[in-house]
């Protein structure tokens, strides 16, 4: 006699396979849809079209991407730069943002406000508009998800999936400790850089680092079809982290991408003259995925899963 087996719950599969599962087979158009379910931005557009469309909705939850006692100002400067970051990663220009809350009926009408005040400040500092959205009760946690749109010019959208065997391996800035030092709530998205990037350079791929480089970094070797090497001990790390810390705390937002090996030393010279206080590091390179078991990549610890 056998016996069933218990249905695989979110917390047995893991947030990637559960996403790949939900976004299979979704319906589009497919003579618009440049890029699908599965990288930062949706992109939109006619293969014609010198601009293509960005599209993307991130979401901040209360008691998983900030407590409960937080400063709701900071928390709304957070939840708008979140989905900023995702347009740094295609090397786009957002517009337009939809914003919706719900929020417990009694919560104190002044924390929402600064929510929004929070939300207002990051709008002007990225030349943001806020043009509307929707509001609902919460019967436990705040909750805010923002929809934004955006653009990229044809030539110069980068997604996860162009990378190339060989290709140098960068990140921007430092790593490691973002949500215990609350750096995560106070970050500034690389937009400003990733649209200096795609301009001066011919980037393969790219992406926002906010699951933690040791999650990030296989999805956009994986997407590219190509396996990776890391080199930890160049890890730019934070204040007071181990290499083990910056590959597994996530919600650094800071800039991953690849491009030839053969320009390298030609951007890390431009880099140091246009962003000076930034640090830009090759931490690895690319390699075929037919090498991976000859020569397998050096074991990272897993970044975030939300199901995990």
């Amino acid at each position: 006699m056998s016996r069933c087996s218990p249905a695989p719950r979110l917390c047995d599969l893991g947030e990637d396979h559960v996403v790949a599962e939900l976004t299979r087979n979704l319906p589009f158009s497919k003579g618009k849809v440049r890029v699908g379910p599965g990288d930062d931005c949706a992109v939109i557009g006619r293969a014609r079209d010198e601009r293509w469309t960005l599209l993307k909705t991130d979401a901040v939850v209360e008691g998983v991407h900030f407590s409960k006692d937080e400063d709701l100002r900071r928390v709304g400067w957070k939840a708008l730069c979140r989905t900023i970051s995702d347009f740094a990663a295609m090397g786009g220009v957002p517009e337009h943002a939809l914003v919706t809350v719900a929020a417990r009926a009694e919560m104190e009408f002044a924390r929402l406000k600064d929510f929004y005040a929070g939300l207002r400040k990051a709008a002007r500092r990225f030349e943001v508009g806020i043009v509307g959205g929707e509001t609902s009760r919460s019967l436990d946690s705040f909750f805010c998800s923002i929809a934004m749109t955006g653009w990229v010019e044809r030539k110069r959208c980068v997604t996860r999936s162009g990378g190339i065997a060989g290709d140098a391996v960068y990140v921007t800035g430092r790593l490691g400790g973002s949500f215990l030092s609350g750096r995560h709530l106070d970050f500034l998205p690389r937009l400003a850089e990733a649209r200096w990037l795609v301009t001066e350079f011919r980037l393969h791929a790219m992406m926002d680092l906010s699951d933690g480089l040791g999650a990030d970094l296989p999805r956009l070797a994986k997407a590219s079809g190509c396996g990776f090497e890391i080199w930890e001990d160049r890890l730019p790390l934070s204040a007071g982290c181990t290499s083990a810390q910056a590959l597994a705390h996530g919600e650094d937002f800071e800039l991953l991408f690849t491009l030839p090996a053969r320009v390298s030393s030609r951007l890390e010279a431009a880099w140091r003259e246009r962003f000076p206080r930034l640090p830009l590091t090759q931490i690895g390179v690319l390699i075929p995925r037919a090498k991976i078991r000859k020569n397998q990549p050096n074991p990272v610890n897993r970044g975030f899963d939300h199901f995990a």
